[in-house]
């Protein structure tokens, strides 16, 4: 299943993807999480808490789901994700 994330800005970074998908509890944690786990952006391996995602954006993360990054549009609420 893939899931939308909407931001509301130009980018967010990994670090800030993976707390927001609810991945890692802090932002803290984010180094320990890509140091551990498999998380590819665009079809590639990533583990750079400081990736800037922007829209369009594939993000993988094995037993976790595919997500794409999309711009938010003006009725929606400030970071939402959902279902495609």
């Amino acid at each position: 299943m893939t899931t939308i994330v909407s931001i509301s800005d130009e980018y967010i970074t990994l670090g800030q993807f993976l707390k927001h998908i609810d991945v890692i509890t802090t932002g803290g944690q984010a180094k320990w999480y890509l140091q551990e786990y498999t998380v590819f952006v665009d079809g590639e391996l990533e583990n750079r808490r400081g990736r800037k995602l922007y829209p369009n954006t594939r993000v993988e993360i094995p037993d976790e789901g595919i997500f794409i990054v999309k711009e938010m549009k003006s009725d929606e609420n400030d970071l939402n994700t959902h279902d495609a």
